[in-house]
């Protein structure tokens, strides 16, 4: 049997005030007419009125009668089927009746959009931070609470219900029609992730431009740099709570090998996603999970993942700490959305105590939260109101308006905070022990401490308050977005466009890195012509310079160093080499003879940043003797060309090693004894030579049979079979003196006859000089350089003879 369907459609497009107010679609009444209509058409006063004189003629033409049935006999449905409402995968005809009704909220008046966002802190607090005597009376024990809706301590009973009511308008709403009139009603909404992993990058660069860049540039309380250039320190930062990695790779993006991150999440889903870091190097961030380091769980609840967390910190910076904390924690709440504050509390106050264990005297801490109603939630922003110089709620532009999220950013830890960390951590351990019970931790402060603290009690109630305001309309906002499809924001566009400038991001697509041929890259790195590249390139100036071999220092090339002053040296330990890193494990050598031909390196665990260029030997380190010996091979760094693509050739020599030990610190994984190490060589100056010879020793090898072998041993206790030393000239045309009349050290260009106590720029000798004439003194058969060695050459080079030479010329200055 066929069914016959008739729709309804009203031709006009006029709408009535109240249906442009809510913004939904509707049916105009028609004018009553005074006309005689035909007694076929359905009569004015039926519910069929409601359509235009033309819809009823048609349908009574079609023999539709009021109340009867459609179809020859009529067998078919009586009511009509009404213009559809259907929203996303709602069913046809499926009505919610819970999300039809109106908010009564006006949302029409929100300020226009603009990429300017102002900053309010807390005043800054003059109470002393409480010893451990004090705080241990502070913890209040209660019933477990399951409810949001009595917190009105810090907010009004009218704005929390109203927020409350408004969530609560979405809670039969399929997710992904929320979704879509959220993007079209949000004005920030397309800013998205850029080139980066995801929004929460995005969120990072917003924050981290409006605080002055207290992140990526960070600043003591004076305003002076926390990060020391002169002493080539690296800017410390760690991210918990935080898979896949957004915040890390903006601070790795801004800052590259400037920077190490170290990270703590859950293992499993929501873990670091180190390979995509289109935008940043991951190679210079170090995940470690906790209690059994890279095979922890990541969980920060349980203490003893914060106290190996916090040792591994520590270990990792010399004892100092990090110069800043982002923690991004939560999980899903669905179906309790507005009990999230109370759901997450523990994370919330763990985040918390991961600041105070792991943030240097001076750093700073950045950390999302939700909601801020409940006591235990405003007494966690107390604590770091009373341990930092000052701390502010904020919700970047960049943090959808409707949601509740917002950061808590607090600037300079003050010394003395080592009581509130403890406190904090008693307090997780009980929150464990009562995680299965009906009694909770319900206060970390008293409510008279917070009330009695006037200004904070005032800044924390309008915070909330101006945050409560800010959510009603939005989600009032999307309510309409939701009922009116065709709404949307028009200056989106703009106003991303507008925030990328201000906050410095470039508008670019995010682009996997695409695989690079190591020979192109070499000759990119080094900025070779690509005609001549393509034809000889072997016989360009540049590539030249690569194919140079060392001068061998002997009897009648030792009149070289007669200039001690100009000269470093470093104890050799294998083959000189090039090494070029693409990104991760993809890393390839070249031994610096024709033709180029670029290997990869084998079956080595070593990651390195993309464009990175190095002078290295290849070296097996030894570790203990006898049978117990270990053998690892490792990468030592003899001198650096471009460091992730950073090309520092032009620097002087000294510059060059410095800036390496800062890279090798930055791409070095402590956490992972599996990985081959990568060092730098010690440099030591040429007229001080004899502390070379205090490392050397006699030790017994696996492969030596029994018989000692020369050994070197570094800064680490590891030590190698030394090859030789390299000799290296870091200054031309100018050369160093001594001046004995001021006692101090001075520059003189023999072409110009010039004479400066200042280095002359142009007195710094380039790689490509240092390299091409550099002098090697090989520690061969019948050189004396230990003295339980008896076989001597008489036409090789010995210790004494060289100690001796460098000491009649050190004494001439």
């Amino acid at each position: 049997m066929c069914a016959c369907v008739c729709f309804f459609v009203d031709s006009s497009q006029s709408e009535s005030p109240s249906d442009a107010e809510d913004h939904r679609p509707s049916f105009s009444r028609p004018p009553v007419s005074h006309n005689t209509q035909s007694s076929d058409a359905p009569q004015s006063s039926s519910r069929f009125s409601m359509y235009n004189i033309v819809s009823q003629k048609l349908m009574a033409k079609m023999g539709f009668k009021e109340g009867e049935g459609l179809g020859k006999f009529g067998q078919g449905r009586k009511d009509i089927v009404e213009a559809s409402t259907q929203r996303g995968r709602r069913g046809l005809g499926l009505s919610l009746q819970s999300f039809e009704g109106e908010l009564n909220v006006e949302w029409q008046d929100e300020p226009e959009p603009n990429a300017f966002e102002e900053v309010t802190w807390f005043p800054e607090c003059s109470t002393e931070i409480p010893d451990s005597d004090e705080l241990s009376d502070w913890m209040l024990i209660g019933e477990r609470k399951l409810k949001i809706e009595d917190e009105t301590e810090f907010c009004s009973e009218k704005l929390l219900h109203l927020l409350l009511s408004c969530k609560s308008v979405f809670d039969d709403l399929e997710g992904e029609e929320m979704r879509r009139a959220r993007t079209r009603s949000n004005p920030y909404e397309t800013i998205r992730g850029a080139f980066f992993l995801n929004r929460a990058a995005m969120k990072m660069a917003n924050m981290d431009h409006v605080f002055d860049y207290m992140f990526t540039n960070p600043k003591d309380s004076q305003g002076r740099p926390l990060i020391r250039d002169k002493e080539s320190e690296l800017l410390y930062f760690g991210d918990v709570c935080a898979g896949p990695g957004g915040f890390s790779e903006y601070i790795l993006w801004r800052k590259r090998w400037h920077a190490k991150g170290f990270g703590m999440t859950l293992k499993g889903a929501n873990d670091f996603k180190l390979e995509d870091f289109y935008a940043a190097p991951s190679e210079l961030f170090e995940p470690y999970y906790g209690e059994g380091g890279i095979d922890g769980d990541g969980d920060i609840m349980r203490p003893e993942n914060i106290t190996a967390f916090r040792n591994f910190v520590l270990e990792s910076t010399e004892k100092r700490g990090l110069h800043f904390l982002m923690a991004d924690g939560g999980f899903s709440v669905e179906g309790q959305e507005n009990l999230q504050e109370i759901l997450s509390k523990q994370l919330l106050l763990c985040q918390f105590l991961m600041a105070l264990s792991v943030v240097r005297t001076g750093g700073h801490f950045v950390c999302k939260t939700f909601d801020l109603f409940t006591p235990f939630s405003v007494g966690l922003i107390y604590l770091l109101y009373l341990c930092f110089e000052r701390v502010s709620l904020f919700k970047p532009l960049t943090s959808r308006p409707a949601n509740s999220e917002r950061y808590v950013v607090c600037r300079s830890l003050k010394p003395g905070s080592d009581a509130v960390r403890d406190y904090l951590f008693t307090v997780n351990l009980k929150l464990n022990h009562l995680r299965h019970s009906e009694r909770d931790v319900t206060d970390v402060v008293p409510l008279n401490v917070i009330k009695g603290d006037t200004d904070f009690y005032q800044y924390m109630t309008d915070s909330n308050e101006r945050h409560c305001a800010v959510q009603i309309k939005s989600l009032a906002k999307i309510h309409a977005y939701v009922r009116e499809t065709t709404l949307s924001e028009p200056r989106q566009a703009d106003i991303r466009k507008e925030c990328l400038r201000l906050w410095g991001i470039p508008d670019q697509a995010r682009v996997a890195p695409a695989s690079a041929d190591p020979k192109a890259k070499f000759y990119e790195l080094i900025k070779v012509g690509v005609i001549l590249k393509l034809t000889h390139p072997l016989t360009f100036t540049d590539i030249d310079s690569f194919n140079c071999r060392p001068t061998a220092l002997s009897s009648s090339t030792l009149d070289k160093l007669q200039h001690v002053l100009d000269h470093r040296c470093i104890v050799g330990g294998g083959e000189q080499i090039f090494l070029l890193g693409l990104g991760k494990s993809q890393i390839y050598i070249w031994d610096g003879k024709a033709p180029l031909r670029w290997k990869k390196l084998e079956n080595w665990k070593l990651e390195l940043p993309r464009d990175t260029l190095l002078s290295v030997e290849i070296v097996q380190e030894l570790k203990g003797e006898g049978k117990a010996q270990r053998r690892i091979n490792a990468v030592h760094v003899l001198d650096a060309l471009v460091l992730n693509g950073t090309d520092v050739r032009d620097q002087h020599f000294n510059q060059r090693i410095q800036m390496a030990e800062k890279f090798v610190k930055a791409v070095s994984k402590p956490s992972r004894p599996d990985m081959n190490p990568i060092r730098v060589k010690e440099v030591y100056r040429l007229e001080e030579m004899d502390k070379i010879f205090v490392r050397l020793e006699m030790k017994v090898t696996k492969s030596s049979g029994g018989m000692p072998r020369l050994s070197y041993t570094g800064r680490d206790d590891r030590h190698f079979l030394p090859s030789g030393l390299h000799i290296i000239k870091t200054v031309n045309p100018w050369t160093m003196a001594y001046s004995k009349t001021s006692n101090k050290k001075f520059f003189y260009n023999k072409q110009t006859k010039e004479s400066t106590y200042k280095m002359d720029p142009t007195a710094v000798a380039p790689f490509k000089y240092c390299y091409h004439e550099r002098l090697f003194w090989a520690w061969e058969e019948g050189v004396i350089v230990h003295d339980s060695q008896t076989r001597v050459d008489p036409k090789k080079l010995s210790k004494d003879h060289v100690l001796s030479f460098i000491r009649k010329h050190c004494q001439a200055l």
